[in-house]
């Protein structure tokens, strides 16, 4: 007698019963992109519904989002000044700062998270300090941990270090410990790999670098052991949540990370994955929402607790409507 798997498909009732893994709009993160001026509200190009928003404007996507039910946004920031050791990154005035305390005093229902990075900020482009052309790793940690304690200060709930400096983790909690900020969460970019799918966000970021490339910090593409030595040790330094970027070319790091570590993983869903679909949809070669929908349940399915997505607000609203 052969198996008859198709009993559990026959209909939408039991399909809903046995389907093993779900998606929500409590699943998502929102990405925000703040810059200095007035009145802005101006959509990037290259991520389709997606905007640049000044603080005054805030308030229009602030209902937005809530109104999708989606549950946190990771900020980031657009400096109207831009120098080597990247000094608007950390002021008390400054663009993040600024946005924190906005979306702070509009409502106690979204989780605030921050980017923690200088390559916004730099007029070269790379994440840290440069000593010549390269980045001094030891030297970048007291900017990190500056930038770290300027947003904790503005009020963010979860600080994200994105840089991949070696033990910024460590250095980042002990700061924010010694200063009263021992509930502020980090969430490591733990095994962020250097990516060519990040094209769109350094055109939205205003981040490219001026010269050379990543490597030397970013993560090479081919592996995969490495992945699971950068999130241990961001455990062992004290790390609440980790990030595996991008997701969708790198489903298999995010099983693995999910199968060995015991924290919260969480998928970032990248600006090329989203533009890609986008423009493919805009040619009619493939139905979108579907395409779309599938994607991120793929990352649920590997093992992601949540997603940081541009498709949030758009995914939560086809998501209703099935």
């Amino acid at each position: 007698m052969f198996k008859r798997g198709r009993r559990l498909r026959i209909n939408n009732e039991i399909r809903d019963l046995v389907r093993e893994n779900t998606l929500s709009a409590s699943d998502f993160i929102y990405p925000l992109f703040v810059v200095e001026g007035e009145n802005i509200k101006n959509e990037i190009s290259s991520l389709p519904g997606n905007y640049h928003v000044s603080i005054d404007r805030l308030d229009e996507v602030v209902k937005e989002i809530l109104e999708a039910k989606v549950k946190g946004v990771i900020l980031f920031g657009i400096p109207a000044h831009k120098d080597a050791c990247g000094t608007e990154a950390s002021t008390e005035d400054g663009i993040v700062q600024k946005a924190v305390r906005k979306i702070r005093e509009l409502t106690d229902k979204l989780l605030v998270i921050t980017d923690v990075c200088m390559c916004e900020y730099t007029d070269h482009g790379h994440c840290g300090i440069l000593n010549d052309k390269d980045v001094d790793n030891d030297k970048t940690l007291k900017r990190l941990g500056e930038i770290a304690l300027s947003h904790a200060k503005a009020g963010a709930h979860v600080v994200a270090p994105s840089d991949m400096m070696d033990g910024r983790v460590e250095y980042i909690r002990e700061v924010l410990d010694k200063n009263g900020f021992e509930y502020v969460s980090i969430m490591g970019y733990s095994a962020k790999y250097c990516s060519a799918f990040y094209g769109p966000f350094r055109e939205a970021a205003d981040s490219t670098p001026s010269f050379g490339d990543r490597r030397t910090y970013q993560m090479d593409p081919a592996n995969t052991r490495e992945a699971l030595k950068e999130v241990q040790w961001d455990v062992e330094e004290g790390v609440d949540m980790v990030i595996v970027k991008p997701a969708l070319s790198y489903l298999d790091i995010m099983h693995q990370v999910r199968s060995n570590f015991n924290v919260p993983v969480v998928a970032y869903s990248v600006s090329g994955e989203f533009a890609m679909v986008k423009a493919a949809a805009k040619m009619g070669w493939i139905d979108e929402k579907k395409i779309a929908l599938e994607m991120l349940l793929s990352m649920k399915r590997a093992g992601a607790d949540m997603i940081i997505t541009y498709y949030a607000l758009e995914a939560s609203k086809w998501l209703k409507e099935n």
